[in-house]
């Protein structure tokens, strides 16, 4: 009792790795509780290990593995069936699931709407967001509240500002609870998945976010329509953005149905990976507190009161760090999964077309053979970040798919991070520590509470 006590005390929330084999029951209940749970703890020891629950799968953890799977060969490894069964009713068939030449075109067109110019000239929303939720958590200081809850408000003010930022009629109530419905419920594993069954069996638990997203979707397409029409004067949002792009290669342009898709994308994907880390990285210095103070110092040296901007970034380098190194204990994508297309070999094994091959990057970012005592919150591990291979660290993937909203959601969380540690101290409450879960992301179960009072 003694050591596991030492033990809590010593290392933040983790989840219980399992030791023994799972049946396809066990495994179906385990992974609608917890999909990070399906992972073996002999997972964070070994570059790959296998089995077969009716189909044969596979679980790599090798950043060269990985290297193959996600950039030298990416074309035989694409998102598997799961992936796409998941995800496709919120979010279509956008950028994050298309395959093959439909990614490659859309790719080509949206990568200049993420160009570093184009992201930081967004930047003074994510500074005017920052400073409304320093507003909210002022009205809250000496009490304990939920700053996952007000992380996602944070990054959803952000993520709306930057996309529809001329409103038209686009209801940001109704499009948050058609997302948080959709996660909650939809995107939990089926038995179905776990036992390999075609993608055109109706997965009934997919059924009842149908109506909230498909009245998402024609808010979605108004506002579109209407932008196209009338135009926005100002700085250009995201909408504008893509309403411009073009293929370079055949100068072809979205339809409103490609734009939606990508829109929603942005909107599920921007905010909650955001919000995530955000709140995981509070509660992590509210679980070192001498990592808070330090980081508190350099962000009230470098904002002197103010809110931070795109320009304070070269003078936070802790906080850029504290955001990595959450990011590495609690990826928002703390698993992918692909399907093989084509006979290939990792680590020595044999890949057959049709296995199912994992990339537990939950266990990637906390192995015993690529990380000194992993499971530990130590954001100067980042000091020397080229000394960490490309491919052992991949909280936005890796290769050409690599998240394209990358560059926006670091310059986000680092903004909103420095502001809020400048003007507050987090405190953990005893009896609270929130339990990671993962449905689509990797989420706080009963929130990250935490006592706030004035720095």
């Amino acid at each position: 009792m003694k050591d596991a006590a030492t033990d809590a005390a010593r290392y933040p929330a983790r989840v219980p790795l399992h030791n023994r084999p799972l049946g396809i029951w066990e495994s179906f209940r385990t992974g609608r509780r917890n999909v990070l749970e399906l992972i073996p703890e002999i997972a964070t020891r070994q570059p790959i290990i296998s089995g077969r629950t009716v189909k044969r799968w596979h679980m790599v953890m090798d950043p060269d593995a990985n290297r193959r799977i996600l950039k030298d060969a990416v074309e035989s490894y694409p998102k598997s069936d799961v992936t796409k069964l998941i995800l496709n009713p919120a979010i279509g068939d956008s950028l994050f699931i298309a395959e093959g030449a439909h990614w490659h075109w859309q790719r080509r067109a949206a990568a200049p709407v993420f160009s570093p110019r184009h992201v930081q000239a967004l930047a003074p929303v994510m500074t005017a967001a920052a400073e409304r939720a320093c507003d909210r958590l002022t009205r809250q200081a000496g009490r304990a509240a939920d700053l996952f809850e007000e992380m996602v408000a944070t990054t959803f003010e952000v993520i709306s500002d930057v996309t529809f930022s001329g409103g038209e009629g686009f209801d940001r109530d109704a499009v948050h609870h058609a997302i948080d419905a959709f996660i909650a419920g939809s995107a939990r594993v089926s038995l179905l998945d776990i036992i390999g069954a075609p993608m055109w069996v109706p997965r009934p638990s997919r059924l009842f976010a149908a109506r909230d997203l498909a009245a998402m979707k024609a808010m979605a397409d108004a506002a579109i329509d209407r932008r196209r029409q009338t135009g926005k004067p100002g700085v250009p949002d995201l909408l504008d953005l893509l309403l411009q792009a073009q293929d370079p290669q055949t100068g072809r342009r979205m339809t409103t149905q490609e734009l939606r898709d990508n829109l929603l994308a942005f909107i599920v994907a921007g905010h909650e990976t955001t919000a995530l880390t955000l709140a995981w990285a509070l509660y992590l210095c509210a679980f070192d507190p001498d990592v808070q103070d330090r980081a508190r110092a350099e962000s009230q040296a470098a904002l002197q009161g103010r809110a931070a901007t795109v320009a304070d970034l070269p003078n936070l380098p802790l906080t850029r760090r504290i955001v990595d190194e959450t990011l590495r204990l609690y990826p928002p994508a703390a698993f992918l999964s692909r399907t093989a297309r084509a006979h290939d070999t990792l680590c020595g094994r044999e890949i057959r077309p049709g296995d199912t091959v994992m990339l537990p990057i939950y266990a990637l970012h906390r192995h015993h053979m690529l990380w000194e005592d992993p499971d530990r919150f130590d954001p100067d591990r980042f000091v020397e970040p080229d000394r960490i291979d490309r491919f052992a660290f991949l909280p936005f993937g890796g290769g050409p798919r690599i998240c394209i909203g990358a560059s926006f959601a670091l310059q986000e969380a680092v903004i909103v991070l420095a502001t809020l540690l400048s003007r507050f101290r987090f405190s953990a409450i005893p009896g609270r520590e929130p339990r990671p879960v993962l449905i689509v992301t990797l989420r706080p179960e009963g929130g990250v509470w935490l006592r706030i009072e004035p720095a």
